[in-house]
This record gives C-alpha cells, sequence and structure tokens, in this order.
C-alpha cells in the first residue's frame, strides 16, 4: 500500500529528530574544550621541522619540562613590543645574534637547560610563517637553536608571572609601563623576576658564551666598569643566600625604579644591591672577594666584558681580530653590546673578531644567519 502524503511527512521529520539527537550526542560525549579551557592544557613543542607557524610556545608556568631551580639558563626576547598598541606583537621573533646567544649558552652547557622566555601580551599561541618577508630567514635560525635538546622556547604573561611574588602588587600600579624606555626596562624587571622564581643563570641576548658556566661556583656577576657592575650576567642560587639577593634585587627595582634613566634599573640595581651585600661603595673591593660578599663574587670585567663598551667596534672591525681575539682569551662571556652594534652588519666569512666568534661558538646559528650576520 502507498504511503499517504502527510506519513511521508512525518517520516522525514522523525528523520530530522533522529540525526539532530545523535549530533548533540556526539557532541557532548567529545566534550570539546573552549578557550579558556585550551589555555590551560599545555601544549608539546612542534617539532623544528615543521613551519614555524606550527611551533607551539607554552606558558613556562604550565608546560613541560618546568625549569631546574638553580640549574637552568634563561634568556628573555621582549623587543617586540608596540608602544603604540601597547601590546607585543607575535612572541616568535629572533634574530641571528639572539640566535648565537642561545646556541653557545646550550652548546657549552649541555647539562643545563637553556630557556628562552618570549613576552606576550595575549594568552593566544602565534608564529611566523616562512613566507613572511623580512622573517623569511627566521625559519632556519629556529631549526639551528632546536636543534639542540636543551633548549626551550616559552611565553609568559607579565601579569600571571608576576603573581605571587614580591613585585605583583608594584606591577600593577603601572608605574612600569611609563617608562620611557619601556622595552629595556621590561627586559629588566624581567631577569630579576626570573631569578627569584627560579635562580639560576640570566645572560642578555647580546652575548656569545664561550666556555662551560656549568662548574662555576653560584652567586656571581661582573663588573661592567671601574663603578659599574653589569646585569648582563646574573647567577644565584634558588635558595638561601641566592634567593636573598634575588629578593633583594627585586625590592631595589621597584623602590629605586625611575622610568627616565635607562641603566638605574638594570646595572643600578646589580650596583646598589652588591655594595650594600658586600658593605662598600668601592667595587675594586668586591672583585673575586667571596668572604667580604657572603659568598657572592663579582667578576672582574675580563671574565664577561672584556671588550669595553666605549670599544665595541673592535669585535667588528678585521683590523683589531688579533687584539680583541688575545682580549677574550680567557672569558666566559663576550657581551657584544647590541644597544650600540645592532646597525652594524657581518658579512659571513669575514675576518672580524664576532665573526670568528660566532663560527666557534655557534655554529649553527652563524651559518643559518644566510649572507649577513
Amino acid at each position: 500500500m502507498l504511503l499517504r502524503f502527510h506519513d511521508h511527512r512525518r517520516l522525514r521529520l522523525l528523520f530530522i529528530v533522529l540525526i539532530v539527537i545523535l549530533t548533540v550526542g556526539i557532541c557532548l560525549t567529545y566534550n570539546w574544550p573552549n578557550e579558556e579551557d585550551a589555555e590551560l592544557m599545555p601544549q608539546p613543542i612542534v617539532a623544528s621541522v615543521e613551519p614555524l607557524a606550527s611551533i607551539r610556545v607554552d606558558d613556562v608556568l604550565l608546560a613541560l619540562p618546568r625549569p631546574t631551580p638553580g640549574r637552568s639558563i634563561f634568556f628573555h626576547e621582549t623587543c617586540s613590543y608596540d608602544a603604540k598598541n601597547k601590546e607585543y606583537n607575535h612572541p616568535l621573533k629572533l634574530n641571528a645574534r639572539q640566535a648565537c646567544a642561545i646556541e653557545s649558552a646550550a652548546l657549552h652547557n649541555p647539562n643545563s637547560q637553556v630557556f628562552v622566555l618570549f613576552v606576550h601580551r595575549k594568552y593566544a599561541l602565534a608564529g611566523v610563517h616562512s613566507n613572511e618577508g623580512k622573517n623569511s630567514t627566521e625559519q632556519p635560525l629556529f631549526d639551528a637553536i632546536l636543534s639542540y635538546s636543551n633548549v626551550h622556547l616559552r611565553r609568559l604573561n607579565l601579569w600571571r608571572y608576576a603573581s605571587g611574588t614580591p613585585i605583583e602588587e608594584w606591577l600593577k600600579n603601572g608605574t612600569l609601563f611609563r617608562s620611557r624606555f619601556l622595552v629595556s626596562h621590561i627586559s629588566d624587571f624581567l631577569r630579576f623576576l626570573t631569578l627569584f622564581r627560579y635562580g639560576g643563570l640570566y645572560l642578555d641576548l647580546d652575548v656569545v658564551v664561550l666556555k662551560s658556566m656549568e662548574d662555576v661556583p653560584p652567586n656571581y656577576t661582573g663588573a661592567e666598569f671601574e663603578d659599574v657592575i653589569s646585569s648582563a650576567v646574573i647567577n644565584l642560587t634558588p635558595t638561601g643566600v641566592g634567593h636573598k639577593i634575588a629578593e633583594s634585587l627585586l625590592f631595589d627595582f621597584q623602590h629605586n625604579f625611575n622610568g627616565r634613566h635607562w641603566g638605574n634599573n638594570g646595572p643600578g640595581v646589580m650596583t646598589r644591591v652588591a655594595q650594600q651585600i658586600c658593605g662598600t661603595k668601592n667595587i675594586s673591593l668586591l672583585l673575586e672577594n667571596r668572604k667580604r660578599c657572603l659568598g657572592f663574587q663579582v667578576f672582574d670585567c675580563k671574565a664577561f666584558n672584556p671588550v669595553p663598551s666605549g670599544n665595541w667596534r673592535h669585535l667588528f672591525e678585521p683590523d683589531e681580530l688579533e687584539e680583541t681575539m688575545a682580549r677574550t682569551k680567557y672569558s666566559y662571556v663576550v657581551h657584544v653590546w647590541n644597544k650600540q652594534s645592532n646597525k652594524v652588519p657581518i658579512k659571513v666569512g669575514s675576518s672580524s673578531a664576532y665573526a670568528q666568534l660566532a663560527e666557534r661558538n655557534c655554529p649553527r646559528a652563524y651559518h643559518a644567519a644566510g649572507e649577513y650576520f
């Protein structure tokens, strides 16, 4: 018997209802995470052979492996700040010289975990496509540093990173964000906060590490000039004297903060705190005198700053090669003074001291840089 017209309508309606019920059931069973849930779920970093846009850079407070207190090396990338919009752009951004600093630390300190922390205001993950114009050369650089198993890329949110620390309330008052040198002062802020959280070794991204620092007794920094102590290389233990020094650095940073003075909140903080714990303003009396400084060591300039900032061009001039290499022979680190030197190119294969140091101590990043380093 043929079905009547209204029977056909009932069957179609019943079929549609069944499809809707099945679809809702499948979605409920799968339990799709919302954006907030996804943010709190640590994700692994995608292998470096994938396009750069697919590299996952997760929050340092959530992702595994986490920094081992006192046994990790830290770099901070803070230069992608957009002052006009008061926010950070994509977090994955490195140039060849920054990649060199990271590789040299990983190469010479294989038993230490190297964490590169990218500052980003937003929680969203982001990356750079390998075909995006000027950033196209970054893919080989990321491949170079991620070829080391002890290098880890992480992001951090300033507010969450400061939460629960002695400087949390100060950050909320907005003084930091009114700084005339905002990017530099965020960098200063973060190095002291990272050392408070984890201890370990902080390094600026404009250095080249020349030898292992794993056996250097902890709690140290180095002189930059006769009357200034550097904040480019700082090592502190996560407990005991080192942690107390980190706490003092945070205290001095917020109570003596000056947003109109470039060096006050970095080297200035380090100098004042060292003078306080060592009981003297005469820096020459602090050099390598652990007993005077409660176990804290201040190395002389040759250890981390063998080429003074006033002579930074010697790193780039072939005529100064022999003398500059002699000055760095016994150094742990060479500071290349990015603030002054960042616009001076180095042709890969040249005979400048910086090129020679890079080829020896960060060979993969150096050769991934292209024509110029």
